[in-house]
């Protein structure tokens, strides 16, 4: 099996920042992309972020010159780093990655339960 197991959402003040992680673990042979998306009240899931293998992100253009997504390939690990936060950032922030487990000759998506994140004053 695959777990994807978030961390690091909580209530933050508009223009503060946080760290989100996910770590997934299991029987799995490699990770190819890992990600970060998020939905809101009443909006449509939505891509943050998404990093790969090697290391290239990119961003969603609500995010892009505040966010920085990374990962820790030795733990299986991706990271979310946010700064000046808004409240339009209130959402459920879930982690996403396409993985091959050992016995599969194929990837496929796995997701998180999530993340709340809550931009308010």
């Amino acid at each position: 099996q695959v777990q994807l197991v978030e961390s690091g959402g909580g209530l933050v003040q508009p223009g503060g920042s946080l760290r989100l992680s996910c770590t997934a673990s299991g029987t799995i042979n490699s990770i190819n992309g890992m990600g970060w998306y998020r939905q809101g009240p009443g909006k449509q899931r939505e891509l943050v972020a998404v990093v790969s293998s090697g290391g290239s992100a990119n961003y969603a253009d609500s995010v892009q010159g505040r966010t920085t997504i990374s990962r820790n390939n030795a733990n299986n690990t991706v990271f979310l780093q946010m700064t000046r936060l808004k409240p339009e950032d209130t959402a459920v922030y879930l982690c996403n990655a396409y993985i091959k487990r050992f016995r599969s000759s194929t990837y496929r998506d796995y997701w998180g339960q999530g993340t709340q994140v809550t931009v308010s004053s």
